[in-house]
């Protein structure tokens, strides 16, 4: 058994042992390799259950956190979903392995350009990506059934929850004064959202606009 091979039974292990009790989630961490998606110096530590730093100052989420959050999401095969935060492509990936199409989208023209590289050469055919402001969401292609935002906002995005279909769910990390973050869980329904605290989160805060230059 190669060293690799050996590293994801372990990893998996480990996240079902965490509470992630999801077969199609755990199958998806099993199936998609995260050595890809991380920087060279790193690489040796790709199965570790660690975040880790990428390109343009942004970070690849430890493994439990990518694998509790597409949990929480409840993600059907026959879903569509936007994923807000690119990053590596890695949460994508995974998101690829679960659902009908995912719509990814990025700020940085540096780790898009480095993902849609990683998609092709993973075959998926059922990622659409997109430069943009992350909290505007894609109008065009609303609404959504799943909305899985991967960097914090100073508060709930209201383009992000209109463009969420009814009986949708978004997970989205949010700042909680003073100085924290807390995994959230929304839900649509008939008559408003419902909101559910997940877990105490660290992610990198959710920035309008596109940058410049990178």
């Amino acid at each position: 058994m190669a060293a690799t091979d050996q590293q994801k039974i372990e990893l998996v292990m480990g996240l079902r042992a965490a509470g992630i009790r999801d077969t199609r989630v755990l199958a998806a961490i099993e199936t998609v390799p995260r050595e890809m998606f991380v920087p060279e110096a790193f690489r040796d530590l790709a199965y570790a259950d660690q975040a880790l730093p990428i390109e343009c100052g942004q970070t690849l989420s430890q493994p439990f956190i990518v694998a509790f959050m597409t949990d929480r999401l409840k993600v059907g095969e026959r879903m569509k979903v936007l994923e807000v935060g690119t990053g590596s492509g890695y949460q994508t990936a995974i998101l690829a392995q679960l659902c009908r199409r995912v719509y990814t989208m990025e700020r940085y023209r540096t780790l898009m350009k480095q993902a849609e590289t990683r998609f092709r050469e993973l075959r998926l055919a059922n990622v659409t990506t997109v430069l943009g402001d992350g909290g505007r969401g894609w109008p065009a292609q609303a609404p959504f059934d799943r909305i899985i935002v991967t960097a914090a906002a100073k508060k709930l995005p209201r383009k992000l929850l209109e463009q969420l279909a009814v009986g949708g769910i978004m997970v989205i990390p949010v700042e909680v004064p003073p100085g924290r973050q807390e995994l959230l869980r929304i839900t649509r329904t008939d008559d408003g959202f419902e909101r559910e605290s997940l877990l105490p989160v660290r992610f990198v805060p959710l920035v309008e606009g596109i940058a410049k230059g990178m």
